[in-house]
Parts: C-alpha cells; structure tokens; sequence
C-alpha cells in the first residue's frame, strides 16, 4: 500500500449532505461527492490487512459479512490514493456490473466487516466506490462494449431488477442475444420504483439501461408473462429462461380498522410518488399526496425511513414510524461481534430530515399497533397502540409482552405499511410450472440456480427472498455462469 500508515494518521470523513431543511424542497440526491483530495485520504486509510474481510463477502449468523460480489476493495482503495482512477475502475468492474447503484443504494456490509472497524471507524468504502463509477462516467471511460460475436443462443429474462441486469449484462458478453421482459412502464425494478430518487436518481438507472441497450440487451417493458405472453411461448422462443421476479409479496397487517381509507402498503406510496416524477406521468387516483395529513409508518426498516422522507417532501403535517423492537445501542452489544454488520443506532437521512422539521427523531421504538380506526366515511382517523418489553428467554428466543398503561391514540388520515415482503408474486411461478419452497420462493440451489423445469433457471430475491442489491447482483451473475455453460457446455464467465 502507498500509505502504510495511513489508518493511523486519517480519520474516517463522510460524504457531504445538502442542509435537510434545503434537501426536503425537491427530490435530487442528498449527498455530494469527496473531492478528490479527500477520497485520496479515504483511500490511505485502507490498512492493506493480511486478510481483507470486506471483500468475503460470507454469512453469518443469516446477514451479509463483506462483499457479496467480492468486491477487490484494497486493490481500488490503493489505487484512488494513488490517483490512478481508470486503473481502479478496471478493478472495480472486474466484480460488479453496476456500482453506481450499489455505491449509493447499499448498506455497505464491507464496511461493517473491515478491519479498522474492530476499534475505528471503518475505511468510506462506500463512497470511494461511487466516486470511482461516476468519475468513469464523467471521463468517458465507460462506453458500449460490444460482443465482437454472437453464439445465436437466445435467452429470455423475466424481471428486470438488479438480478435480471446483471445476468443480461454477463450473457451478452460472451455472445447470447438477450430479451429482459418488465411489466413496468420502464426497465430496473425496485432500482426504479422502490428507491426514492434522493437515494437513487433515476437518470442514473436510465444511463445504464441506455448502455445496456447500446451493448445489444433488449427490453420489452409492460409486459406481463402469463397475460401478454405465455411461459410456453418464452421456453419455444428461446434456449434459456431466467426468472427474477424479485420477492413483492407484502406481509400482511391484519388489524381491525386495516381496510381504512388512507392504508397503504409502502411499495404502493413509493411507486406511486416516483411515477409522479416522471414528466410523461399523469397522476391519477392511484398517486397518494400526504400534503398537510398525519402520517404513521409501520416498520423499522430503510423502506419505511423512504416513506418518511417522501412524507416529508409532501409537506406532511407531522409523521411517525413505528418499530416494534427497542432501539439500538450506540455501540455493538457482546453478541455482536465483528465481522457481522454493526446491529447499532444510526440516524439515516430521512430522520435528519424529520428532526430538522419537527424538532425530533419521528422513530417510536417497542411499538404495538393495536387497531386503526374509521370516521363515518371510511376514513382512516386515528391509530391506537401500546408499549411492549422484548425479554430474552432460557431457550435464547426473544418474547414480546404488552406493558398495561401505556395504551395511546395517534391522530392519522394515512398509514403506510413497510413490514416486509414474504417472498415472491405467485401467479408468474404458478404459470411457469416451478416448484416452491415452504416460503413460497423458488426452489433452485445456490449456485446452481436450475429450476425443476429444464432450461428455466431462477436468481434473486425470487430465489432467496428479500435481499439487498449486492446478493442480488452476485446471484444475476451466478446464474449467468449457469446458463452459459448449459447453452455452450462450457463458460468462461467468472464465478
């Protein structure tokens, strides 16, 4: 390493964040990039470790530990200290098909495994990498990479998230002609209509599926497989398929007063505030304008945190989210060890948003809804809850219990539900003929991907169930791999 001695020397910097009072007037992107100066001493602080866990990308106790995609993250870090940016966006793109999402949208479980984080702060890997994507943009050092050669072997992707993407992108490389089928009105899945655009600008999802389709991938939106077209017409149309549905079944929130006026499930409030974005978007009575209501959002995690900072763009009247465990410590507990994530308190953007309206943090911690309430007209009016205890029992299992006395009635004309998603959408499964698990998911092995039906392959969440970006990459090109080597017999694609 260029700088031996740099974690020593160089504390940990974040990124820049537009003032939350200014941000929460449009829907641009919050953060800023490091200058280059700063991202070269960012760089420094890589410690050239014996053992670079950040990029190991491992399980551990069920939770990400490390780059899924095995990321080469000392090898670019040394590089950006070193101002060799084209060398370390070669590196970079040796492992992921598209940091610009994942250096924005992700939760960066590499940082919570690196080393320095035993007792430092960890190295921005985060932010390195978006800076090294971007400025291969800027320079253009990232252009259409065309196949020199075609195999004349069709494959069809159904679902057009970062799975599908990644395994169009590795299978048009080596020469297969690619169809990527969305039933949205554009390619990019959640990429599109489940990540705000603060967190994720969409003209940035747009300048990669542009590149894809320059590449030679073709996209076939607002098509529905099993309405517009038929499984059996995909398996007659082409050697291979791959489902990557993704997994956009809800949990369900069975309450009395639940079928109020005004509840909604996230995804629904999300998409619907994003398609207000688009300039050819008519709103119609499916978008949902909070402007001046009270707003509840049920569910702890970065989907609800989005609802709240969309309320919160609205011009809501106030806003609460709602988790059912207590709150995190500020520092790791003893069965939180590293190299797992960090399970500690953070204030993520969207809280700092709601803190510089309201004067608080809007999250409300050990929290049972009880039941929602209608006016006369339907209308969601109120939403009553109480307090719980969560005590670890002998078994080492976890147990809820109401605490009497600390019953409350919050005012509410919408509440937004972000508990979760069970698993894939049944009817496109159903169609295929793939069989399930007991969770509903796709029964396909891990690095094997292959469905019960020949040629069908599967990958994603609608695999694995509800994920983040990086695994869902690592699956795309996993599968790739997979399908190559059915369709050739062999693959050079990478694991």
């Amino acid at each position: 390493m260029g700088k031996s001695t740099g974690f020593m020397e160089i504390i940990r910097e974040e990124a820049e964040e537009r003032s939350p009072r200014a941000r929460i007037q449009d829907w641009d992107e919050y953060s800023s990039p490091f200058s280059d100066d700063t991202l070269k001493r960012q760089g420094a602080r890589c410690m050239d470790c014996g053992i670079p866990f950040c990029h190991t990308g491992m399980e551990v106790r069920g939770v990400a530990s490390g780059c899924p995609i095995n990321n080469l993250i000392p090898e670019w870090n040394d590089l950006v200290y070193k101002g060799k940016w084209k060398e370390a966006l070669e590196r970079l793109l040796m492992t992921n098909n598209f940091p610009e999402f994942t250096g924005r949208a992700c939760p960066a479980p590499c940082e919570g495994s690196c080393t320095l984080a035993i007792n430092e702060p960890p190295v921005a890997i985060k932010n390195i990498e978006r800076a090294i994507i971007d400025k291969g943009f800027e320079n253009g050092w990232i252009t259409p990479r065309i196949p020199e050669s075609r195999t004349g072997k069709k494959v069809a992707i159904v679902g057009s998230g970062p799975a599908g993407l990644a395994a169009a992108d590795q299978l048009n490389q080596v020469g297969h002609s690619v169809t990527v089928y969305e039933r949205a009105d554009r390619p990019g899945g959640l990429l599109v209509y489940g990540i705000p655009n603060m967190k994720l600008d969409k003209d940035v999802v747009a300048r990669r599926i542009t590149l894809l389709r320059q590449e030679g991938i073709e996209f076939v939106c607002n098509t529905e497989i099993g309405k517009d077209v038929t499984a059996e017409e995909l398996r007659e149309q082409y050697d291979s398929v791959i489902l990557c549905t993704g997994a956009q079944k809800h949990r369900q929130l069975t309450l009395e007063g639940s079928d109020a006026k005004g509840v909604h499930e996230a995804m629904e409030y999300l998409t619907a505030s994003t398609k207000k974005r688009f300039e050819e978007f008519d709103a119609d009575e499916s978008y949902i304008d909070v402007e001046g209501k009270d707003v509840i959002v049920i569910g702890g995690g970065d989907t609800g945190a989005d609802c709240v900072a969309t309320a919160l763009r609205q011009q809501c009247r106030s806003v609460v989210q709602f988790g059912k465990h207590p709150k995190l410590p500020s520092d790791r507990n003893a069965d939180n060890m590293w190299p797992e994530p960090p399970n500690v308190f953070t204030l993520e953007y969207a809280y700092k948003e709601a803190e510089s309206v309201f004067g608080e943090d809007p999250r409300q911690y050990s929290i049972q809804t009880k039941k929602m309430v209608k006016d006369e007209e339907g209308h969601l009016k109120e939403v009553h809850t109480i307090h719980m205890k969560k005590e670890k029992q002998a078994d080492g299992t976890y147990k809820f219990e109401e605490i009497p006395g600390t019953e409350k009635v919050w005012p509410a004309q919408y509440v937004f539900i972000a508990i979760g998603f069970e698993g894939p959408e049944q009817p496109v499964l159903k169609h295929f003929g793939v069989t399930t698990t007991e969770r509903g998911r796709i029964d396909a092995q891990y690095e094997h991907y292959e469905t019960n039906l020949e040629g069908v392959f599967a990958a994603g969440d609608a695999r694995r169930g509800q994920s983040l970006i990086v695994w869902a990459i690592n699956e795309g090109r996993g599968v790739a791999k997979r399908v190559d080597h059915y369709l050739m017999g062999a693959s050079v694609l990478p694991a």
